[in-house]
């Protein structure tokens, strides 16, 4: 089924197009949707997702600090009242 509608083109793309289609030997009409159903297509592909990578730094603690008082831990790090 075709429908038939007026299409406003830049020149840039309506260039391109008829380059398109006369490459392709095919006609203009044809070129177009086969550009439009292409991005069409292009625009719903899930794209690749890159891998989310953490460089580890190893920062220690800042003299004076213990891991093994957490309450001097949590008020060094909120407040005084951290509570």
């Amino acid at each position: 089924m075709s429908i038939r509608t007026t299409v406003t083109l830049d020149k840039d793309v309506y260039d391109r197009t008829r380059d398109f289609s006369k490459a392709r030997g095919i006609p203009f009409r044809e070129a177009l949707n086969e550009l439009v159903r292409q991005g069409l297509l292009a625009e719903s592909a899930p794209r690749p997702k890159t891998p989310f990578k953490i460089k580890p730094v190893r920062m220690g603690l800042r003299p004076g600090l213990s891991y093994d008082n957490i309450e001097a831990l949590l008020e060094y790090g909120e407040g005084p009242l951290h509570r």
